[in-house]
């Protein structure tokens, strides 16, 4: 067993690096842009939301008033009229990216004390490379790259666009996974 405190060089450094990596990959690389596209007439959408007084929140639409209302043939219709959607209202002003990025690097952190502590706890120290590897690289994968496929089944993100988070969170673990494998105690 290794103690976490033991750990703190590789789940600091693995997160830094994390961090820079889906900097560039999200501001140099240009394989996310299409992950978003702009409403036709979205203007006359936002004054028409901003005129009923719309707050912060996540939408659907239409929106049944019970689970069972979700089968009644009003709904039916208006399903089939569409649109059908989902929509998450942020308070106005623009984008906060340092609250942003402050909060993806102590998700980075999260991940990497996480991959730490599962290693920590079954592995021993002077553990060969590519032991540390496999371990601490699975649990970041799970943590960095899983976790977005239920925006596709649930929440209709495309698939394509969860494709490709899927792939930045293999990128985020492999490099997690190399840390750990090259800063594990002897």
């Amino acid at each position: 067993m290794v103690y976490l405190s033991d750990l703190w060089l590789p789940i600091l450094i693995s997160a830094v690096l994390v961090f820079a990596a889906s900097s560039v990959m999200h501001m140099f690389l240009t394989y996310h842009r299409s992950d978003y596209q702009k409403l036709p007439n979205e203007e006359k959408l936002m004054e028409a939301m901003r005129k009923e007084g719309v707050p912060p929140g996540n939408y659907i639409f239409p929106c049944p008033a019970s689970p069972r209302d979700m089968s009644s043939p009003e709904m039916v219709e208006k399903y089939k009229k569409g649109p059908v959607g989902m929509i998450n209202v942020l308070p106005p002003g623009p984008p906060m990216m340092p609250k942003h990025l402050a909060s993806w690097f102590g998700f980075c952190l999260v991940i990497s004390v996480t991959a730490a502590y599962l290693a920590g706890r079954t592995l021993s120290g002077g553990e060969e490379y590519l032991t540390v590897f496999r371990v601490s690289g699975t649990a970041a994968f799970l943590g960095y790259a899983l976790g977005n496929i239920p925006s596709s089944i649930w929440r209709g993100q495309l698939w394509g666009t969860t494709l490709k988070h899927v792939l930045d969170g293999l990128v985020y673990a492999l490099l997690t996974a190399g840390v750990f494998g090259w800063l594990w105690p002897q």
